[in-house]
Order: C-alpha cells, then structure tokens, then sequence
C-alpha cells in the first residue's frame, strides 16, 4: 500500500492548482482504500507481484474518489469521514469538474498497463456505476421500491468497483477464467455486504466514529433496507410514517424512526442479509490457492460485517 500511496502522489500531479488542491484533499482524506486492498491480495494470492498492481490498485482508487465527488454533488453531503465534503468547501462545479479529472486521468493510468482486458474490465464497471448512480436517484423518496431493486442499485453502484478490483488482480495473474469468475465473486458478494452494513449504521453507528451524520439516508430520501424491513414487519402507522418520511426525505421524527427499526428486527435482517453475502465470498475463495493471502481475503469478509463505522 505504501508502493499504491507513492503512485498515487505522483498521479495526482496536475499544472492546474485547484486540481491538486481538491483532489489531494479527498484522496488523502481518509478511507479504508479496500478496493485497492483487492487488486493487491488478488494478485499476490494468484502469484502476481509485478509493479502494474500498484499501478491499477491506484486506478481503482481514482475511479472511486471520482464517484465520491460526484456522489457528494448530487447528495448535496457536507460531511465525509468526519470532514468537510469537497463541494462543501470547494463548490459543486468545482468537485465535478475535479471528478471527471480524476476518471480521465484514471483511464490514462490503465492504458500505460498496456492490456486490453484491463481495459474492458474497467470501462465495464464504471458504466455500470454510472448506470447505478442514475438508478438510484430514480429511486429516491419511493417507498414502494422493491428489495430485489434496492439490492440491484447496491451491486451497481457499489459492488462493481469492488467486483472489478479483486478480477484485476486475477486478469494480472492470467488466471483462468473459472478463478477469475471466482475472485470477480468474491468481491461482488464483499461489496454488496460492505454496503448493507453502511446502510446499517445510517441508523445504529456512532456519528464521530462514521466520520458523517446519523440518519443521512433518510433525509437524502434514501429506501434502504433497513427501512424496507421495518416496514414489511411494522404495524400501519409505523407503516405510514417511514413511508412519509421517505417520501419528503424528513428527518423530524428520526428517533421515532430509529425506535421502530430498531424494535421490529431491521437492523437484524440486513445484518443477516450481508452475512449471507460475505458466506457466498468465502465459498468463492476456495477457488484459490491455499496461502497467506487467501486466509487476509477471509479475515477481509468477516471484518466487513463486523465493523462499527
């Protein structure tokens, strides 16, 4: 990661001042650089350790604190990692404009890899981000959206990029593709668990150790599971409340919204919901050599569902 980093620095490097500015801002801002993480153990489980690892673990790392950026606009967030969000400080066009910098300075970095399913893998996933980014403001405040759909908005949205960091690392080991298709699994189901348990601590998490607000979903006009599940098991004004909360994204009665989750066994199902996910990871990783990096690629799972921020 220390080798990513130093890419990183040097990627970053722009003429245009407020580029350097914002970008190294929210690049070294924080965050848990787990998708980077993917390309690295991938590759080393698979017997890859040449420098094009650090190079596409960089990549990935761009393409997401691109969709931070952007993320940050159309959310209208002031907080992230328990600081100021870019737009916040910056202004909305210049986070945008910052944000398609460090996509397209991405797409520069895979093509120095000089492989052309590098490309495809990468060019894939951010349509399917984006196509995730639109389906999910499509969803915004309806309450009626189904759990099939808000799990389809996950995989797009956030668990591609995690999908396409672990196939990296395959597709630079030239693995097979029955392995590829099982790391490509993998990081799939780890992503999608990742998600639900964010989506958990939108309601039970502590806000300094979240680095954002509690309740940022909701008032975004956010149907996540959590609140999904609590209205399948509430009574009809319980029922009824969610649903006008999601509907004006309004978070007046939040505690009361909270109390209800809580009580009817929400938090529980999508916990549950991400356990499934992370089990489905472990089963793909028997597809893998037996070494140190498979067993970090276990632990990886099991600590995603058990975080606390």
């Amino acid at each position: 990661m220390r080798e990513v980093d130093a890419v990183i620095a040097r990627r970053l490097s722009s003429e245009v001042a407020l580029i350097n500015q914002i970008s190294g801002y929210i690049v070294h801002a924080g965050g848990k650089r787990m998708r980077p993480k993917l390309v690295l153990l991938f590759a080393n489980a698979l017997g890859f350790n040449g420098p094009a690892r650090h190079e596409l673990a960089a990549v990935v790392e761009f393409i997401h604190t691109a969709t931070l950026l952007h993320d940050d606009v159309v959310d209208e967030s002031s907080l992230r990692r328990g600081k100021k969000t870019a737009n916040a400080l910056f202004g909305n066009a210049a986070s945008v404009l910052v944000g398609d910098f460090l996509y397209s300075r991405a797409f520069q970095m895979m093509v120095s890899v000089d492989r052309m399913r590098v490309l495809d893998v990468l060019a894939e996933a951010t349509n399917i981000i984006a196509e995730g980014e639109v389906l999910q403001l499509m969803n915004m405040h309806d309450p009626d959206i189904s759990v099939e759909d808000y799990l389809r908005v996950i995989r797009f949205k956030t668990a591609k990029l995690f999908e396409a960091s672990a196939r990296l690392g395959a597709v630079l080991a030239n693995a097979d593709p029955a392995t590829e298709e099982a790391c490509a699994s993998y990081g799939r189901a780890l992503g999608t668990a990742f998600q639900l348990i964010d989506d958990v601590l939108d309601y039970e998490g502590d806000p300094h150790a979240l680095g954002k607000n509690i309740g940022d979903d909701l008032r975004e006009g956010k149907p996540t599971l959590p609140l999904l599940a609590a209205m399948a098991r509430a009574s009809d004004e319980e029922r009824l409340l969610i649903r006008h909360a999601i509907e004006h994204g309004e978070v007046d009665k939040l505690q009361e919204i909270i109390a209800i989750v809580r009580r009817t066994g929400a938090l529980q199902a999508t916990r549950d919901a991400a356990q499934a996910e992370v089990e489905h990871a472990k089963q793909s990783l028997l597809q893998l050599p037996l070494n140190k990096w498979r067993e970090a690629l276990l632990e990886f799972a099991i600590q995603s569902v058990g975080r606390s921020f």
